[in-house]
């Protein structure tokens, strides 16, 4: 018996009559549906300013990090901390709570540390961004803080270093001279699991002498001078 017309199917690989066989046609929507569309944000109007929506695919953003500009797609729901690592090849910060409790991955944004594990890479364009790797005094001169973290032994495994390093910078430049409960407040955020709190503390108060001792010298230059 002669089969119907609507019963006569396409053999697999067999080209239709415009040409594009069922293989093929498979082919191009499999590789349209793995290839992410790249647009720019949608702008809504919320509370009468105009916000940028962006997502659910990949969008193009840039960074300044480190002193550099750095363009990169990712995904709405990038961390910084990802963005960071896996697309810039940023590896100071570490990943290891992933849940903004341990300070491993503490970064600086316009001077204030972070954890970078919990906030949005989307929501750091426009700002400085500061990692470990942009505390050197130079190509290869650490900072003076970098300096004393080896000086006192304040490291051990060193996971947690580039986190404590970062907020111990911003933390100092904000205190100078700190006391012993402002350094336990603000450094609180950063844990060690190998406890080494002893030489961080050490940190902390040799940079503390140390500008007490450039201040005061500077004074007596400056009374010397005078007369």
């Amino acid at each position: 018996m002669a089969k119907r017309d609507d019963e006569i199917k396409q053999i697999p690989g067999e080209e239709s009559g415009n040409g594009l066989s069922r293989r093929s046609f498979l082919k191009i929507g499999g590789l349209a549906a793995a290839v992410p569309v790249v647009t720019g944000p949608k702008i809504i109007q919320v509370g009468g300013e105009q916000v940028e929506v962006h997502g659910p695919h990949a969008a193009p953003i840039t960074l300044m990090v480190n002193g550099k500009r750095q363009t990169l797609n990712v995904e709405p729901r990038v961390t910084l901390l990802d963005a960071l690592r896996e697309d810039l090849d940023v590896t100071g910060p570490k990943r290891v709570c992933d849940r903004g409790e341990c300070g491993a991955c503490t970064v600086l944004i316009d001077g204030k540390a972070v954890y970078s594990c919990s906030t949005l890479a989307i929501d750091a364009q426009g700002k400085e961004i500061v990692t470990i790797e942009g505390l050197m005094a130079g190509a290869t001169q650490l900072s003076p803080v970098q300096e004393a973290y080896v000086q006192h032994d304040a490291s051990q495994c060193g996971f947690c270093t580039s986190g404590f390093v970062t907020a111990t910078m911003a933390f100092l430049r904000d205190h100078p001279n700190p006391t012993h409960e402002e350094m336990v407040r603000n450094l609180g955020g950063n844990f060690c699991r190998c406890g080494t709190y002893g030489g961080i503390r050490e940190v902390v108060q040799a940079h503390a002498a140390g500008k007490r001792a450039a201040t005061e010298a500077a004074g007596a230059v400056a009374v010397k001078g005078g007369f």
